[in-house]
């Protein structure tokens, strides 16, 4: 809690012309928010742009986590973005580091490349040229209703102001910079977002020769249509099963003949040869 009053502290008495951040509110020192004028040179070099930070409890142990509320063309609104200064990377933040050190590296970021980054846009130099026209009347109602244009007037005129008490012997205001660990923290996130690039560019091809892969089958199976619908050839169980079925019925038929006493076959052929005999003696008595 020293460490967060301290740094408000500091940014209000040694006030910047290129941003601004204070506490939101008096009862939560954790949610501030941020007002910083466009990277010069830039498409954002017209803009004003207004967003929020949010200080973990273990802060500055912990990074804290950023977001734009102003339509950039660079960040998405309101969504906690991915730097390697924010929450997304523990692993990166150094508690050396502070509010004013990261928004000075915050206008950095906004100059590198959005591709693959969380809460990143990718937008057209004339779209982000418009967006910053348009960034400096956009209103705050959690910092009174004030226009960005506004917030960061003040802090204008009162860095001015303190200029002018410094006196005029003194050396001019030299831009601030990126501190060196932090511009290789910077580095590291471009270097992840093209190598996410040539990553996607070298996983493309490779998912088109698999495709391609697949539809071989599909291709030669439809070259070569079979002469009838798969649907209507007999299932091969219904055929074979009923010749066997018929074969076991005849070898019952036989075992049951070959059962007959042979006795039972004499006595036929004997009244059979009684008869024919009986016959013939009528037919030649005659």
């Amino acid at each position: 809690m020293k460490r967060i009053m301290k740094e408000a502290a500091e940014l209000s008495n040694s006030p910047s012309p290129d941003y601004t951040a204070s506490p939101a509110s008096d009862t939560n020192l954790f949610d501030w928010h941020f007002t910083l004028r466009g990277p010069p040179s830039s498409p954002f070099a017209d803009g004003i742009y207004h967003g929020r930070i949010v200080l973990p409890p273990q802060y500055p142990l912990r990074p804290p986590s950023f977001r734009f509320l102003t339509p950039s063309g660079r960040f998405e609104v309101n969504r906690e973005i991915c730097l390697s200064i924010s929450g997304h990377h523990e692993e990166t933040w150094q508690p050396a580091w502070g509010i004013r050190t990261a928004l000075v590296a915050l206008r950095a970021f906004m100059e590198s490349n959005p591709a693959g980054q969380l809460g990143g846009v990718d937008a057209s130099e004339s779209v982000r040229k418009r967006m910053a026209g348009e960034s400096r009347g956009w209103r705050c109602s959690v910092c009174g209703g004030k226009s960005c244009e506004e917030i960061l007037g003040e802090t204008e005129r009162a860095a001015k102001e303190m200029e002018a008490q410094q006196g005029e012997g003194n050396a001019p205001r030299e831009e601030e910079k990126v501190p060196p660990e932090m511009q290789f923290a910077i580095k590291k996130d471009a270097g992840e977002e093209k190598q996410g690039e040539a990553q996607n560019a070298g996983k493309a091809p490779a998912a088109r020769t698999k495709d391609e892969t697949a539809r071989e089958p599909e291709l030669a199976t439809q070259a070569y249509p079979p002469a009838r619908p798969a649907q209507t050839v007999p299932q091969p169980t219904a055929t074979i099963s009923l010749p066997p079925q018929a074969g076991q019925m005849a070898q019952v038929h036989v075992r049951s003949n070959d059962g007959v006493p042979i006795w039972v076959d004499r006595a036929i052929a004997g009244i059979v040869v009684c008869l024919v005999a009986m016959v013939l003696k009528m037919l030649l008595g005659k």
